[in-house]
């Protein structure tokens, strides 16, 4: 919806180098996607590993955490599908649901792939 503040959900974590670039690339993307649909996107998972070290459990929990506080003001919860559905964005597809949030899912590439869940 038009204006609407949004929550950006999408993996960050890869299991290589690359698919962490890979991910990081798909995640500006779907904030692109975002802001072209006339919405006010923000993906915690592109900022805070910028500062916090991704790597130490601690600040990664720091990280989420975070980002889990600023969702409680977003009006929904947009959850981009095509590289899967990691066990951080079941977190906060989770607490979105748990707050009342609408979560609705996205595709940039056209299909839903939601059964293809990465751990």
């Amino acid at each position: 919806m038009q204006g609407e503040f949004v929550i950006i959900e999408s993996p960050f974590k890869g299991n290589t180098p690359a698919e962490e670039a890979e991910n990081i690339a798909y995640a500006r993307k779907a904030m692109r996607d975002s802001l072209y649909r006339g919405e006010a996107p923000f993906a915690s998972h592109l900022l805070y590993p910028q500062m916090l070290d991704d790597a130490d459990e601690d600040e990664r929990r720091m990280g989420i955490e975070a980002g889990l506080r600023i969702g409680r003001s977003a009006d929904r919860t947009v959850v981009y599908t095509d590289r899967g559905i990691s066990p951080g964005m079941k977190q906060g597809i989770k607490r979105a649901e748990d707050e009342g949030r609408p979560v609705e899912y996205r595709s940039l590439y056209g299909s839903d792939r939601r059964q293809n869940d990465k751990n």
